[in-house]
């Protein structure tokens, strides 16, 4: 965004912060209740408008504890084409959960996957579940304040992090950066996988972590290859072969920049098709991929995909060209991810002993 532009957004923002301001008062002074609970409830959320890798975040959570616990994840589920409470079933897909919430389900099916645009009325429908879950995490509800999560996780893009941002409509916060203070613990997400001492102390001191709050740093890892159709699992491709290839990456993700670069590495061909967060793919934006795959000047082309898009695309359109997705892992720079383990453990001990 342009200097000149964000100075015109001000004002806008300004009404902004006035709406949240007083929101978050009324919630703050109880004049607006926010519910708790008498069982362990982790929110994983941001200040910022999506980006910082929340639903990665929520699945290393639920890694944690799927073996020990009966789980559950509770989301808006954005973008879906449906209202009210859904727990995910065989029946589900992208369109009636969301693609996120799905994306969850198809590597989790061993945990409760709902979606709720009112998390309250989602709890209630969890805990009135024969089995009810023991644990719930909420993915992206830091703003939704009714209900008050006994661990409250704030994530932070370390290339944009929040205290250098500004409201909507002039920056990306969704409230102001004085939220943070209801984090109990902080990620400085999507860092460079080599980070210094010096760094991470430097960052942490900018944050300005309050003597409650625990700050760490994350960064992604990319996995395998995964091949998503009959051309692809033929293939059966390597990242250190895609030197030989063109490739098309395909998104629909907030900030695919870092991605494409990664591609970059292992590809002398790389071009990008990159639509809205949460975008779901028509008939005319499959014409748009093929006719770009084909103007790839590599004479062998693929295309690549995220595990998020992945779950939205109708491979039956792309049938002719081997399609795979780069799966990813959350890491934790040095002790952190002890550390870590150690806060979650702590935090969920408080309400059961166990762990």
């Amino acid at each position: 965004m342009s200097f000149i532009l964000r100075i015109l957004l001000f004002p806008l923002s300004a009404i902004y912060w006035l709406i949240t301001k007083l929101r978050n008062f009324a919630y703050d002074t109880g004049i607006m209740p926010s519910k708790s609970y008498h069982f362990p409830i982790i929110c994983v959320g941001n200040l910022s408008a999506g980006g910082t890798g929340k639903t990665p975040h929520t699945e290393y959570i639920i890694n944690h504890f799927k073996t020990d616990f009966q789980l559950a994840s509770l989301s808006r589920g954005y973008g879906r084409k449906t209202k009210g409470f859904i727990l995910a079933d065989s029946s589900c897909n992208a369109t009636t959960i969301g693609d996120e919430p799905y994306q969850i389900f198809t590597k989790h099916p061993e945990i409760y996957v709902s979606v709720d645009e009112k998390r309250k009325r989602g709890i209630e429908k969890l805990q009135a579940l024969p089995a009810p879950p023991q644990l719930i995490v909420l993915d992206d509800a830091y703003q939704h304040r009714s209900v008050k999560a006994g661990l409250n996780i704030l994530l932070t893009d370390y290339s944009s992090l929040y205290i250098n941002d500004f409201l909507l409509p002039a920056g990306r916060l969704r409230e102001s950066r004085s939220g943070a203070k209801r984090a109990d613990i902080i990620i400085v997400t999507k860092s460079p996988a080599v980070l210094s001492p010096l760094e991470i102390r430097r960052i942490t001191s900018s944050l300005k972590p309050l003597a409650y709050q625990k700050v760490f740093f994350s960064y992604i890892s990319y996995r395998k290859l995964k091949p998503l159709n009959q051309k692809a699992i033929e293939l059966n491709l390597k990242k250190k072969e895609l030197k030989q290839w063109g490739v098309l990456l395909v998104t629909a993700i907030a900030k695919p920049q870092p991605l494409y670069l990664y591609l970059k590495r292992y590809s002398k061909e790389v071009d990008k098709l990159s639509y809205p967060d949460h975008h779901f793919f028509s008939e005319k934006d499959y014409k748009g991929i093929l006719k770009q795959t084909e103007g790839l000047l590599s004479p062998k082309k693929i295309i690549i995909t995220t595990e998020k898009d992945a779950v939205k695309l109708d491979l039956s359109k792309l049938e002719d060209i081997a399609v795979f997705c780069l799966p990813i892992q959350i890491k934790f720079h040095p002790h952190g991810e002890l550390d870590f383990a150690e806060e979650l453990n702590q935090y969920v001990r408080s309400y059961t002993g166990e762990r």
